[in-house]
């Protein structure tokens, strides 16, 4: 008995320490995916597709809700020429959770912009996004995979 519960309070020991260093992790992670965010979301204001595209990696894919699949940046410019062409302002993005070690960061957010219907009428957008980011040489964030729907 005496060998059980000194066994389960190193367990609990052990868990409280990780879980401590996870708590201080999450911090500076967010604060790097909510500046990601920012730049993302001003570029996309300015309603310009190729700087857009330069958050994302050569080898990214972007998976939105038409089930194509968009790929690197020339990829991405195009995409969002065709958002851009369909009337849509005023992106943002609130990051839900961030998490992940110092290489490959995820991002869930709920995103929100303005758009056009079929008939031209203004009207809401939005929904939920996850972004796998890559840590460049900088320390800067890119987009290794992006959907949305």
């Amino acid at each position: 008995m005496f060998t059980t519960r000194v066994g389960w309070r190193i367990a609990l020991a052990a868990c409280s320490i990780s879980m401590a260093s996870m708590e201080v992790r999450a911090g500076p992670l967010e604060d790097d995916v909510k500046a990601a965010y920012t730049a993302w979301d001003e570029a996309f204001g300015k309603g310009d597709a190729k700087a857009v595209a330069t958050f994302y990696t050569e080898d990214a894919l972007l998976l939105p809700p038409s089930h194509d699949v968009v790929e690197g940046p020339s990829g991405v410019e195009k995409f969002f020429s065709g958002i851009f062409g369909m009337g849509a302002t005023d992106h943002k993005l609130e990051v839900i959770r961030a998490d992940g070690d110092e290489k490959l960061i995820y991002g869930a957010a709920k995103w929100s912009a303005k758009g056009k219907d079929a008939q031209g009428k203004d009207q809401p957008w939005g929904g939920i996004a996850t972004h796998v980011f890559e840590r460049q040489a900088d320390g800067s964030l890119k987009i290794k995979l992006h959907t949305f729907n």
